[in-house]
């Protein structure tokens, strides 16, 4: 996809949807969303919003590899415990301790991600759509959208730098759509 290429209907539902979701979440807000889900929203910070959605993205996709969904936890553990074991595992966030923890509970080896895996499948990740509550004033916030998978951007434009994000977008095959209607909830 490109800035003008067409959006799908797939696409629109999920662009309305994160729309909704931006609508009633604090200012400043992005919404990344896919095959009807939200899965990931940041706020606050312009830049720190994209980030913090796209590593909640990130974690999401991960957690549907086989490394993490076989991970072979005790039959009795609680699902909440196993769940935040899988979520920990996809993230990358255990800690040395967490571990040792985690490995001593397993009912067999098993093989977890290295860096490069979990790399390489993040890279995987396609279809996704950013909605935004307001403008992007930078073309940061594409860069690291595209790192995580977007491939249409929904915002209202008005940007000093709109020019910039059209063509950041280009540069990385990311439709863009400008609504004129900004989301703002203060």
């Amino acid at each position: 996809m490109a800035v003008g290429d067409p959006i799908s209907r797939n696409a629109t539902i999920d662009a309305l949807l994160g729309m909704v979701i931006a609508r009633y979440t604090q200012s400043n807000s992005v919404v990344y969303v896919r095959d009807g889900m939200s899965i990931g929203a940041g706020q606050q910070s312009r830049i720190d919003c994209t980030l913090l959605a796209g590593s909640k993205v990130r974690t999401w996709w991960m957690r549907r590899h086989p490394a993490v969904q076989q991970i072979p936890l005790p039959a009795t553990m609680a699902r909440q415990q196993r769940l935040n074991w899988q979520i920990s595992t996809a993230a990358g966030t255990l800690t040395p301790a967490q571990s040792r923890e985690l490995v001593s509970s397993l009912t067999r080896s098993h093989r977890f991600l290295e860096k490069a895996e979990r790399v390489s499948c993040a890279h995987q990740l396609a279809g996704v759509s950013l909605v935004s509550d307001g403008y992007l004033p930078f073309r940061d916030n594409i860069d690291v959208a595209a790192e995580h998978g977007v491939e249409l951007v929904i915002e209202p434009g008005g940007a000093l730098q709109s020019n910039v994000i059209a063509d950041a977008c280009r540069e990385h095959r990311i439709t863009l759509a400008r609504t004129g209607i900004r989301l703002f909830h203060h």
